[in-house]
């Protein structure tokens, strides 16, 4: 079976309402932003790729390295030319300023809707506001295009 991008959104969407849980990645359960992905991955490719070592709240604080980006690099497919606008079922990374690593994660469900979990409030859908798209550092798919 292909799977398409509405199958993605309504996989991302089936998490809305997921607690907030460091580490976790259990639909229902409890997941943060990486688990979110990492539960779409598995939903996409039939398992997940390796366990992250664990990782402080505050891990791109701490390690100064692009690791969100390089992991996002290793097991999706980049989507070159950052200025188009995000495509529904595409991932998307940010970080809160140019000069620190990406450090949060979601997936598009709209052309200005993504959906992505973060403390406390857990897995949400929330607009793409200049805020957050500002702060689009990177864009990847589940599959090469």
């Amino acid at each position: 079976m292909t799977l398409t991008r509405d199958d993605i959104i309504a996989e991302a969407r089936s998490w809305i309402g997921t607690p907030y849980q460091h580490q976790a990645c259990a639909k229902g359960a409890g997941c943060d932003c990486l688990g979110l992905i990492r539960g779409l991955y598995r939903y996409t490719h039939g398992s997940e790729p390796p366990m992250p070592a664990a990782y402080a709240p505050e891990w791109a604080e701490l390690r100064k390295d692009d690791q969100l980006l390089h992991a996002a690099q290793r097991y999706l497919h980049e989507i070159e030319g950052q200025a188009q606008t995000p495509m529904p079922a595409e991932i998307i990374l940010f970080r809160w300023a140019p000069q620190y690593p990406c450090k949060h994660l979601g997936v598009m469900s709209g052309s200005d809707r993504f959906i992505h979990a973060y403390e406390p409030v857990g897995v949400v859908e929330s607009p793409l506001v200049p805020m957050w798209r500002n702060r689009i550092a990177a864009r990847f798919s589940f599959f090469p295009n």
